[in-house]
């Protein structure tokens, strides 16, 4: 397993592939299966795994005591360790000490090799400033409390540009994936981090399981550079190329998923320029897929009718791109029934604020009949 930089502080470096805590495998009641977890946990010790993180809401708070039971039965600078605080939850610096106590009794650790301030926001970032709570975390790391301080972002661009430039961060976590390149910090942010010499650790590379698996239409260029690559592989050596990447995280809750990963990483190797091309060009082919150009951007929101307008054309536009049954079922029956594009009653007070002028209305109503019929035909 490849080790791509040596932070000063830590015995042990991270691996490029880090383990992502929060997709275990569970129970029919939707409870962690530890065993099956600590199964994982033993053959990514094996496989050369040495990154691993975990939050404090993961698997509705189980995620950080199983960790702490699981790692317990290694040696402690055998691992990287990485937990969060759940900054929207926060709201004294009391809390802060108290949350961080009950992080490391949860983990059965004296330190924490990675702490983040977790899913930043300008919001968020403003808050945990106002209440002393980067002076906090700065007089743990001088107390060996935390090796490396950093934190995870979740907003636009320029909230990301005005964090990372607040303080010398030892690193930070973004989303990125060769779909979502624009996303939040996106491939902008990734390379100001280069550019400030902030090592990246990467989220979902592989855009929660829709890249994984593709249609079979758009999967040719892949193909033709390498029939046997997993569709999963590809995006995990996309960001993995990156060179100030230094850990990607994948939540792997199978043995199937940490495998078809472990035989990415262990004989890593950055993807080449017809590889890169073909990347793109499979990028380029589901984008063409798309239903309409929603954007996400709200402006049409709020909708008298209650319908949620981005929500409902993001479900659509995934169910066209990715094809993915699954994905699509779960993120229909989320939509709240007030919320359902099938209460649009044709106002049109939507289309006067669309900057991208689409055809709201007749969009909205098409996509329960086009959504209908996906999932009754996979």
């Amino acid at each position: 397993m490849e080790h791509r930089i040596s932070f000063s502080s830590l015995k042990t470096p991270p691996s490029l592939l880090g383990y992502g805590c929060m997709r275990f495998p569970t129970h029919p009641d939707g409870t962690v299966d530890e065993q099956a977890a600590s199964a994982l946990i033993a053959q990514a010790m094996n496989g050369g795994i040495t990154y691993y993180d975990t939050a404090w809401p993961y698997h509705n708070g189980e995620s950080e005591p199983i960790m702490g039971r699981i790692l317990s039965q290694y040696p402690r600078d055998s691992y990287c360790l990485a937990t969060k605080l759940p900054c929207w939850e926060i709201n004294s610096l009391e809390e802060a000490v108290q949350r961080f106590s009950q992080q490391l009794d949860r983990l059965q650790t004296s330190y924490f090799d990675f702490y983040l301030l977790h899913s930043l926001s300008r919001k968020t970032w403003n808050k945990i400033q106002a209440l002393g709570i980067v002076d906090l975390l700065e007089q743990y790391q001088k107390e060996g409390k935390i090796r490396c301080f950093g934190f995870s972002f979740h907003d636009e661009y320029d909230a990301f540009e005005e964090i990372i430039k607040a303080r010398p961060w030892d690193f930070c976590q973004i989303q990125l994936n060769y779909m979502d390149t624009e996303h939040q910090a996106g491939l902008k942010g990734y390379h100001l981090a280069q550019s400030l010499d902030i090592p990246v650790i990467i989220m979902e590379p592989v855009k929660g399981g829709l890249l994984a698996q593709l249609p079979t239409s758009v999967l040719q260029p892949l193909h033709q550079q390498n029939p046997n690559a997993s569709t999963a592989s590809w995006a995990m050596r996309w960001v993995a190329s990156l060179p100030n990447v230094k850990v990607v995280l994948s939540g792997m809750g199978s043995q199937t998923q940490l495998e078809d990963n472990l035989n990415t990483f262990q004989s890593f190797q950055p993807l080449n320029t017809q590889e890169e091309q073909a990347v793109q060009e499979t990028a380029s082919l589901l984008k063409q897929r798309l239903k309409n150009g929603c954007t996400g951007c709200g402006y049409c929101m709020p909708c008298p009718a209650g319908v949620d307008i981005p929500k409902s054309f993001q479900i659509w536009n995934r169910m066209s791109m990715y094809q993915n049954r699954e994905a699509s079922l779960q993120s229909w029956n989320s939509l709240s029934p007030e919320a359902h594009p099938t209460l649009c009653y044709r106002c049109g007070q939507c289309e006067r604020l669309c900057p991208q002028h689409l055809r709201i209305r007749t969009d909205l109503a098409q996509i329960t009949p086009d959504m209908e019929a996906f999932l009754e035909m996979c």
